[in-house]
């Protein structure tokens, strides 16, 4: 959220009545108790899904009554402020934690405000096993209604478990069906003897695709013919695939409908998986790969069909680019983040479309133990490829991007010497390739291992890591000489020159200064660092006006005339 989109959002929560639940406005002016704190995200989370808003909101330095903004102090290092994400997710229920923390400073002071996603359908927020909300203006433990409230959500949300009535086995796909019991012997091969003498029927309530033989929408969804998707209807049983090149532009694209489990594989053999031939230092890594893992790609877009919010009526999108593939679905990310679906050591409480998720697992489409996105990215990491890329930012659309090119030969040389890096540390190393900011642990941890050098966010490979991967002359390109070399080539300027201006100090400098830094960056360093040699050094000094001010030695006549 830009500058002026937090202003707005801002102005509109401040003009909010103060009896708006899923909103609360605290002084803390230097500090708010972490507890405090905790049951506040508990109580905001399960009121925003009470009162069907995408976001509850705590808003610091506000005061409530009557309303005025009275600043806050509360973690002012940026960093310490990001670490709350990870401190309130270990108390939290499925490790939901904020989606952002914003900071706008008007001019009455500085404001934190932070945003809390509702509470996951079916499932109320806890904060250390507890479950809050609000009675008017008030913290308080949820009410029994309220809490019911939430839990009956999974039920009234499963669209998958919705039965047609009219519908019968006719409506289905017969080269759907023949698929599905291929698929459903490879997956369960014990049964492959019983599942030849069922009829399609039995197959089918077997395979928790129908109910007690009536016609369901994951039925119809997966195995439906094309002319009935109406059955469906608002929800669109279409995956849409596009081609574009590498300006953007759309150069093909393709719709595929119902049946869904035969879509799968039309969609991936459009796919250009091309062949990549990687050799950096010519022998050390002379191998051929594919852009993309076969499994990736499948597990990916069958996460999109499994998880698809299908009352929104949107539909699957996979847009092919030359270096990269994006899968997109329509409804919220239910676990909050992928963090968290990462390191669950269990399957999730819940799912959105429980039946369609049992008939996908039964016909050997996706595996429910919750660790296919983990595979991604293990899979990705012994290819040697960047990870993929989790956009949450939109409250009803998930965006996946899985790359097919290598990005930064230094990060695919490292992982290639060191094999035993844990995935949370490759994770992190990924984000320092895509120039992403890192977390304080994630910091701290590549930091000791002395994976990466530089001044958060400029970070880059570290010397030690450089010199194992023939990666020596990048670094030290890359790396920033110590201040005192600079301040030394300044002296000795106008040692020979006697003054000079601020433009004749950047034609010096620019140049010499670590790569991985912005010009903009660039020449901010060079005016802290004459700043800091008036001031502190007194070594040098300037005369005249600012834009066009003359530096000179301290207490030394300039040679040239000004």
């Amino acid at each position: 959220m830009n500058t002026e989109k937090l202003r707005v959002k801002f102005e509109e929560l401040f003009n909010l009545p103060s009896e708006t639940e899923w909103v609360e406005f605290k002084t803390a002016t230097n500090a708010i108790h972490f507890n405090e704190l905790g049951k506040y995200f508990s109580a905001l989370s399960n009121e925003a899904n009470l009162k069907s808003r995408h976001w509850g909101w705590l808003v610091l330095g506000v005061q409530e009554s009557p309303r005025e903004i009275i600043g806050t102090n509360y973690r002012k290092n940026r960093q310490d402020l990001d670490s709350l994400k990870h401190e309130i997710a270990q108390h939290t229920t499925n490790h939901i934690t904020f989606e952002e923390l914003h900071e706008l400073i008007p001019k009455e002071g500085r404001v934190l405000l932070f945003q809390i996603p509702a509470a996951i359908p079916g499932v109320p927020t806890g904060w250390k096993g507890h479950y809050y909300g609000r009675d008017g203006e008030s913290l308080v433990a949820l009410n029994a209604h309220e809490y019911e409230q939430i839990r009956s959500q999974s039920v009234r949300a499963d669209w998958s478990f919705g039965i047609h009535e009219k519908a019968t086995i006719n409506d289905l796909d017969p080269d759907a069906i023949a698929f599905a019991r291929r698929q459903y012997r490879e997956k369960h091969p014990q049964l492959t003897d019983e599942v030849n003498r069922w009829d399609d029927a039995t197959f089918l309530n077997k395979a928790k695709v129908c109910i007690d033989g009536k016609i369901t929408n994951a039925a119809l969804l997966l195995l439906g013919k094309a002319e009935c998707s109406y059955l469906i209807s608002p929800a669109l049983a279409q995956i849409t695939w596009v081609l574009r090149d590498e300006k953007g532009v759309e150069e093909d694209y393709e719709h595929l409908y119902a049946p869904l489990i035969l879509a799968v594989d039309k969609v991936l053999t459009k796919v250009r998986n091309l062949t990549i031939r990687h050799m950096p230092s010519g022998t050390l890594f002379p191998m051929e790969v594919r852009q993309y893992d076969s499994w990736v790609m499948r597990e990916m877009l069958n996460n999109c069909i499994a998880h698809q919010d299908y009352t929104l009526g949107g539909r699957i999108n996979v847009v092919e680019s030359p270096d990269s593939i994006l899968f997109t679905n329509m409804g919220s990310f239910l676990p909050g983040s992928v963090e968290v679906v990462i390191r669950r050591d269990a399957p999730p409480e819940q799912y959105r479309n429980g039946l369609l998720i049992q008939a996908m697992f039964n016909l050997n489409m996706i595996d429910t133990i919750g660790s296919g996105i983990k595979r991604i990215f293990r899979t990705q990491r012994d290819r040697y490829f960047p990870m993929p890329d989790y956009d949450l930012s939109e409250p009803d659309r998930v965006k996946a991007r899985l790359f097919g090119t290598i990005l930064d030969e230094k990060y695919t040389r490292l992982l290639t010497r060191k094999t035993d890096l844990d995935l949370w540390d490759v994770i992190a190393l990924d984000k320092v390739q895509k120039k992403r900011t890192l977390s304080e642990a994630e910091f701290r941890s590549l930091k000791s291992q002395q994976l990466v050098e530089g001044r958060r966010p400029n970070l880059h490979v570290s010397s030690h890591i450089a010199a194992t991967t023939g990666t020596k002359a990048a670094y030290i390109r890359q790396r920033a000489f110590d201040k005192g070399y600079y301040k030394k080539m300044v002296l000795a300027y106008l040692e020979k020159f006697g003054n000079a201006r601020r433009e004749d100090f950047d034609e010096l400098l620019l140049d010499k200064l670590s790569d991985v830094l912005t010009k903009k960056q660039k020449k901010t360093f060079i005016t802290n660092l004459l700043q800091e040699m008036r001031r502190e050094d007194r070594s040098i000094e300037s005369m005249g006006a600012t834009r066009s001010a003359r530096w000179i030695l301290h207490n030394l006549n300039p040679k040239n005339e000004f």
